[in-house]
């Protein structure tokens, strides 16, 4: 009980000013080197002899269970009258405090915040980023009810959210712990804009230095902002928060109610290609507002912080995103059609390198995401709702503005699933087929099972002819030869790709590679060394197996060297271009040459 008094009195100013809201959160950030700060909380008055107190083992955007709550430590309890009250801890995210008679209910910790690279939770002497997921405990009997955030920060400190402010300095308040929960906090020493897009108010704060223009991005993503429209009738926010980490070590982006975080490594902001990354990821995660935070699945309605959360649907709300964000990129001219197109073609060429996409349907993929891993055994057994998701999505766009004569898109599914299925309402697989029948007349039921049901094999080339399109590999493109296998830095096999050559000759992930025909290999000579070699020639590799040496006999397959590209067919005809035009919103981009104009 020893380090309840002084949090008390520590929080003494705030908390009489935050009692008047249902839920009180307050957070001591004061004390930031070791990464660590005291929490308290306060509800009101509750009949319950055993009052229950969670921490979710989830957070939304990450379909993963994680160990949230061991960032807690000194977790009291006291009654109304500052009394202690016995505590049981009855599950990883759930304590029980017992009550002998009603009354409100004051809970203290210390909390850790060091998972930066998680989007939960971190604190240092220059910030604190805090997801609710992490870091502020909640009772499922007062999850509905409206909360206030108060903070207490260095002098120099500013505090941004997606939430609206309230009434004291560095104070946030919610109508519920739900919006708490989506609306991450952002404090410390940044850099901050505000800007407008389209009747909607934008920020953008940016903690950590780097390389990034803060003009650029602020322009850029005023343009993309003012893009929604282009697929959805209205906005499920007023003001809307792009938060952005530039730092190490760090990397990737979360969607929330009315906000983002993305981190991206500091010095990776100047080159275009490196730009690129950050603002698709920018557009990915405001296309996100609608799809997954605005509508989502029924098995994601409403979220339940404690378990997992199943859906078939996942591919259509992260693959579907996925699909959307370069589009809206596009039309905003933040990229080049150019820039479009070699973005799409990488992730054709990406999927043929993925034999899971043989094995697991979308769907499969969807319900097996919360136990979903990566690495050999994922690209050689599993679809990715993100990946095929994409190319799901492109196959039904361009399904549907064959049935109905370019009149409607996949676009046109998003609009519908905004209007009609917003949340609390949800959707179903139902739903969805429900709304392609609704807009092409016709049934879906079979198309469903052979591409979302089934794994996904499409002809791309088919496909893209449509849209007066074509593959092909750069001009410099040559035959050369192929293992499958990947090697590490010390010629350890991180990946052996299924039906490969080096598969079928019977090597595995982990074997270490010792030579090519009984001459010594390294590491960063490996890639030239079997270019010596013809395709379809055969060669020996001797290696360790379960550390046993090993020599087996493999046989060359054949690859192109060079990029795969998007080009204009020869002659487009007017169906093919009218065909391009309603599946990007944009002007035929050729010349009669069949080159891209500039």
């Amino acid at each position: 009980m020893k380090p309840v008094v002084p949090l008390m009195l520590t929080f003494s100013g705030l908390f009489s000013a935050a009692i008047q809201a249902e839920v009180s959160y307050l957070i001591d950030l004061t004390q930031p080197l070791h990464h660590s700060a005291s929490v308290e909380v306060h509800f009101p008055k509750t009949s319950s002899s055993h009052f229950t107190v969670n921490l979710p083992v989830w957070r939304t955007g990450k379909y993963q269970v994680l160990p949230l709550a061991d960032s807690i430590r000194s977790f009291s309890a006291q009654d109304e009258a500052g009394e202690p009250l016995p505590v049981v801890r009855v599950a990883s995210g759930e304590w029980q405090v017992e009550l002998a008679k009603p009354t409100a209910v004051s809970l203290t910790y210390r909390l850790h915040a060091n998972q930066l690279g998680e989007r939960v939770a971190h604190i240092d002497e220059t910030h604190a980023f805090l997801d609710a997921s992490g870091v502020f405990v909640y009772s499922p009997e007062f999850r509905d009810e409206a909360v206030t955030v108060s903070m207490k920060v260095p002098d120099s400190w500013q505090s941004y959210s997606g939430m609206e402010k309230g009434e004291r300095a560095h104070s946030f308040v919610g109508s519920s712990y739900d919006v708490l929960v989506d609306s991450p906090i952002e404090t410390g020493i940044n850099e901050y804009r505000q800007f407008s897009a389209d009747g909607r108010d934008y920020e953008i704060v940016v903690w950590g230095e780097g390389n990034y223009d803060l003009d650029k991005m602020v322009a850029d993503l005023t343009k993309l902002s003012g893009q929604a429209r282009a697929i959805w009738e209205g906005y499920p926010f007023e003001r809307y928060v792009y938060m952005v980490h530039a730092t190490s070590g760090a990397s990737g982006a979360t969607e929330h109610l009315n906000s983002t975080i993305i981190q991206r490594p500091r010095f990776s902001f100047r080159e275009r290609k490196d730009y690129l990354g950050f603002i698709k990821t920018a557009s990915h995660e405001f296309v996100h507002t609608w799809n997954v935070k605005a509508y989502r699945p029924q098995g994601l309605v409403p979220y339940d912080y404690q378990n997992e959360n199943m859906s078939e649907l996942l591919w259509l709300s992260e693959g579907s995103t996925s699909y959307f964000q370069s589009q809206l990129l596009l039309r905003a001219e933040v990229i080049s059609v150019k820039e479009f197109f070699e973005d799409l073609a990488k992730r054709i060429a990406r999927n043929e390198l993925t034999p899971g996409r043989e094995f697991q349907s979308v769907a499969e993929a969807s319900v097996n995401q919360w136990a979903s891993g990566d690495g050999d055994y994922a690209t050689n057994h599993s679809a990715n709702i993100y990946s095929e998701g994409f190319l799901t999505s492109l196959a039904l766009d361009f399904s549907l503005l064959d049935e109905t004569n370019l009149k409607h898109s996949y676009r046109d599914v998003h609009k519908a699933l905004y209007r009609d299925h917003r949340v609390p309402a949800g959707f179903d697989v139902s739903d969805v087929k429900q709304i392609l029948r609704n807009l092409s007349g016709e049934d879906y039921n079979a198309w469903w099972q052979a591409h979302i049901n089934s794994p996904l094999s499409l002809d791309f080339s088919a496909l893209l002819k449509k849209a007066g399109l074509k593959l092909e590999h750069s001009k410099d493109s040559k035959s050369v030869p192929y293992t499958g296998m990947k090697p590490d830095s010390s010629l350890i096999l991180t990946q052996v790709l299924r039906d490969s050559p080096a598969w079928n000759a019977g090597i595995v992930t982990g074997d270490e590679v010792v030579a090519v025909n009984g001459l010594k290999v390294t590491a960063k000579g490996f890639g030239a060394r079997i270019k010596d070699f013809k395709v379809g020639g055969q060669i020996e590799i001797t290696l360790f197996s379960d550390d046993r040496l090993k020599s087996v006999l493999l046989t060359l397959g054949e690859q192109h060297s060079g990029p795969l590209m998007l080009k204009s067919v020869k002659k487009p005809s007017r169906s093919q271009k009218a065909f391009f035009e309603a599946w990007l919103g944009i002007d035929w981009p050729f010349d009669r040459k069949g080159l891209l104009k500039s």
